[in-house]
């Protein structure tokens, strides 16, 4: 039965109460077996062999198998992916082995005196090593016994750590169930969790709109998610894992590192595809160089590479320090990082009428990016780092995370004022109020900052996509006050827009016609663009597939609107609110001529780009990475960072990498940017 639910899965399936218990944990195992298959097929070799709807039957079938039969209920069920009953406290765990820290260096002399003691402390002469990305994440201990999941635990102080054994369940890419037959009677393994970047980046988005403050890295997003007690709510995060190291191994011996890493394969755990093993020092060299280039594009985040012995004759004769083995080393990327002068301290009002403090800097290049600001979070934020006008700081960028201050290094006037958040606002002069950590402004539109940032907002790409509708050209509108409303926006003729700086007739009736074309919005673009407090992109979506209609979200009650998974108290605190002191702003706009269309989904029909998979390789001219993948997520596709059997189109820009040859090997359709740019227009006109 259980080849059935890997090769061919059957889905009529007799009824429940028509089984006997026997019959029912032999259908029990099978789907086990059938549903761990197609997870591994799924989440570690990106290539599913099923639909979406084959395998929620599967699954679906299973719960209630395990509901109407408690007494078959397993640990190691595929179900308890979704998350158990919250813990009090996390326990503490002592490892098989201790998990050591690695020695790392930055410079290549560094390197090349490790090569030179390897070969002088060890017989041989010709060495190889496996180099491995080093992954800036959680590292955890994960233990199987018989092949079958035990438990985890994070690394802690490398002799003990805490259960995490709830968590790690619902990590879609860790088997619960070892594949190989031949597989070692207990095996504690070293991994590491990590969460890729888009996601740490809609969390943080999440937690801006919440009022949160935003994790300052994918590494403590991670460590704060695995650690949680609720385990259903870790299960909603889209953790990855690779293993790369035994700390003990009952039943099996190996010569080499190597071989542990072809084991892993075999018995179904996911390893990175970057590792390699080379005899020649000049390759890894060379290795570290290519992976630096190709680390913006990973999707997770690396902070250099790792070189280890290979051979554990050797790794034996070489031994280990206290806390670091002497066999492997770290070879560190430079940070992203450099020291700069703090020039400033300014206050701007964002859309939601937040007040955020900024640094204005003394331009500095940091990894090819010339940074002139970045962000301070809050005002407890400065008092804690004791930040002050004119101090030498060292400001950080990772990737396409916001640049922000690390830490003050040095005071040159010693007699710098402290700064403090001001009592009024700084653009309407309105009294600020405080809600926790957080200074606003209450003054909504009547507040020309808040006003530029709503437009800016509204006519932004992910929002209504106005072209022209920049921040120069908002800033003019308010200025002049040829704009007070979002409704004025439908008022503009291409007579008035001549009139902005730079803007000849061309410009401007390009601008008149872009404004006019979003007169029928699609419900949850117009939703999001509103620019409601804690309704981001997601949330509109979820509104608008429940709701269909605007009218219907803007007379549903507190109660309905609390009903809908992900929408709490506050959401609808702020719906409601929204909703009642904006009514004339509503009827300004339809007045206007703006008619919110229903939304398809649901029972009104699919979303165009439903079940289409993309995914992106290179440089695009008009879009950033993230703004590509939410339009197509917007019109119900998927957007992933690796090609598989299922890939309907590779999306191709400037400089592509390696995808672009796995896409021509799989003949997955190929589009450049125009043709991307065709899809989606064609798709939104369905």
């Amino acid at each position: 039965m259980a080849a059935d639910f890997k090769e061919n899965p059957q889905t009529d399936f007799r009824k429940i109460e028509h089984l006997s218990k026997k019959q029912a944990r032999e259908e029990i195992e099978a789907l086990r077996e059938g549903i761990e298959y197609h997870n591994h097929c799924y989440y570690v070799k990106n290539d599913p062999v099923i639909s979406d709807a084959t395998y929620d039957k599967l699954f679906q079938r299973l719960q209630k198998l395990e509901e109407a039969f408690p007494e078959l209920q397993s640990d190691n069920s595929p179900t308890r992916r979704i998350g158990a009953a919250p813990v009090a406290k996390l326990k503490r765990i002592t490892h098989h082995a201790p998990m050591l820290s690695l020695n790392a260096v930055l410079e290549e002399n560094d390197i090349e005196e490790w090569f030179d003691f390897v070969t002088r402390s060890s017989k041989e002469k010709n060495h190889k090593y496996v180099v491995e990305p080093k992954f800036d994440g959680v590292s955890v201990e994960v233990v199987y016994e018989d092949g079958r999941f035990q438990y985890g635990a994070t690394r802690g102080d490398g002799q003990t750590g805490e259960d995490i054994s709830a968590n790690l369940r619902t990590v879609r890419s860790l088997p619960l169930q070892l594949q190989s037959q031949d597989i070692p009677r207990m095996l504690s393994l070293r991994a590491e969790i990590f969460l890729p970047q888009e996601a740490f980046q809609q969390i943080n988005q999440e937690r801006l709109e919440n009022g949160q403050e935003p994790f300052a890295n994918p590494r403590n997003a991670c460590a704060g998610i695995v650690r949680r007690l609720a385990s259903k709510t870790v299960a909603q995060r889209p953790l990855d894992i690779y293993f790369y190291e035994i700390l003990h191994c009952e039943g099996q011996e190996f010569s080499s590192h190597w071989k542990k890493l072809e084991a892993f394969a075999e018995w179904g755990l996911k390893t990175n595809p970057h590792n390699k093993i080379f005899s020649d020092h000049s390759k890894i060299t060379t290795y570290r160089e290519k992976l630096i280039a190709l680390r913006d594009e990973l999707g997770y985040e690396i902070d250099g590479i790792v070189i280890k012995v290979n051979s554990h004759q050797i790794r034996e004769q070489l031994g280990t320090r206290h806390r670091s083995p002497r066999w492997a080393i770290a070879w560190k990327f430079a940070p992203k990082q450099e020291i700069t002068r703090l020039e400033k301290i300014v206050v701007q009002v964002g859309t939601s009428g937040i007040l955020t403090p900024v640094a204005l800097l003394q331009p500095v290049d940091v990894g090819g990016v010339t940074v002139s600001r970045a962000t301070l979070h809050n005002a407890d934020e400065i008092r804690k780092k004791d930040l002050r006008k004119g101090d030498r700081v060292r400001i950080a960028r990772a990737g396409d995370v916001i640049p922000e201050v690390i830490e003050r290094i040095e005071r040159p006037n010693k007699n710098a004022h402290k700064f403090h958040m001001p009592d009024q606002c700084p653009s309407c002069e309105t009294n600020v109020i405080r809600e926790g950590a957080y200074f606003i402004c209450p003054a909504d539109l009547r507040c020309p900052a808040q006003l530029r940032g709503r437009l800016q907002h509204y006519g932004s790409r992910e929002a209504l996509d106005i072209t022209h509708l920049g921040e120069k050209t908002v800033g003019q509108l308010v200025q002049r006050n040829m704009v007070t409303s979002l409704a004025d926006l439908y008022h503009l003729n291409p007579e008035d827009l001549e009139k902005l700086d730079l803007f000849g007739n061309k410009n401007a009736r390009q601008l008149y016609e872009a404004i006019q074309e979003t007169k029928k919005p699609r419900l949850d673009r117009f939703l999001y663009a509103l620019g409601i407090r804690h309704v981001g992109r997601r949330m509109a979506q979820i509104l608008a597939e429940k709701f269909t209609t605007f009218d219907n979200i803007r007379q549903a009650s507190r109660e309905q609107l609390i009903e809908i998974q992900d929408v709490g108290e506050k959401i609808a605190d702020s719906l409601i609110s929204f909703f009642s002191e904006n009514q004339e702003t509503l009827e300004d706009l339809e007045d206007a001529g703006v008619k919110v269309q229903k939304m398809p989904g649901g029972n009104e029909g699919k979303l165009p780009l439903k079940e289409k998979t993309l995914v992106f390789t290179g440089s695009l001219e008009n879009y950033t990475r993230s703004e590509a993948q939410q339009a197509v997520e917007d019109l119900g596709g998927h957007a992933t960072s690796s090609i598989s059997s299922h890939t309907d189109y590779l999306v191709r820009g400037v400089e592509p990498g390696q995808k672009l040859d796995e896409a021509k090997e799989k003949d997955v359709t190929i589009l450049d940017e125009k043709g991307f740019r065709k899809l989606l227009s064609s798709a939104e006109n369905k």
